[in-house]
């Protein structure tokens, strides 16, 4: 019962990501601050590290007894289908649209994320002892 409670308690980190991705994506297009020339790579910029984060959370959260291999695949497929209705959900909202870019970059991120942080996780399947 515990160990299925601490199943339970893996997921926060999931959920407060998509949270926060899903308060940016409710600012109107007024409420976003603009950077000058740095404006793309910021904001791009952004959208790769809180998706590289938020597929790294869903990997944490998956759980250990699948194969390393097996979360990786699921926690990036789960950071394009939650990047596709974050673009969807944006396009409702005044003065933003909706991209398959972002969703490229959002998936890119994510992906690179678990390229070089699922085998680094305290809970992979490593010989370690941490």
């Amino acid at each position: 019962m515990v160990e299925r409670k601490l199943d339970v308690l893996r997921w926060i980190p999931a959920v407060l990501m998509m949270g926060a991705i899903f308060f940016f994506s409710s600012r109107t297009a007024g409420q976003i601050p603009y950077f000058g020339s740095l404006d793309f790579l910021l904001k791009k910029g952004g959208h790769a590290i809180g998706y590289g984060m938020l597929g790294l959370s869903y990997y944490y959260a998956l759980p250990r007894t699948l194969s390393v291999r097996y979360r990786w695949i699921m926690a990036w497929m789960m950071a394009i289908l939650f990047a596709l209705s974050d673009e969807f959900h944006q396009s409702f909202v005044a003065g933003r649209t909706s991209t398959v870019r972002d969703v490229l970059i959002d998936s890119g991120g994510a992906g690179i994320a678990l390229i070089f942080g699922a085998g680094y996780s305290s809970n992979s399947r490593s010989n370690t002892s941490s």
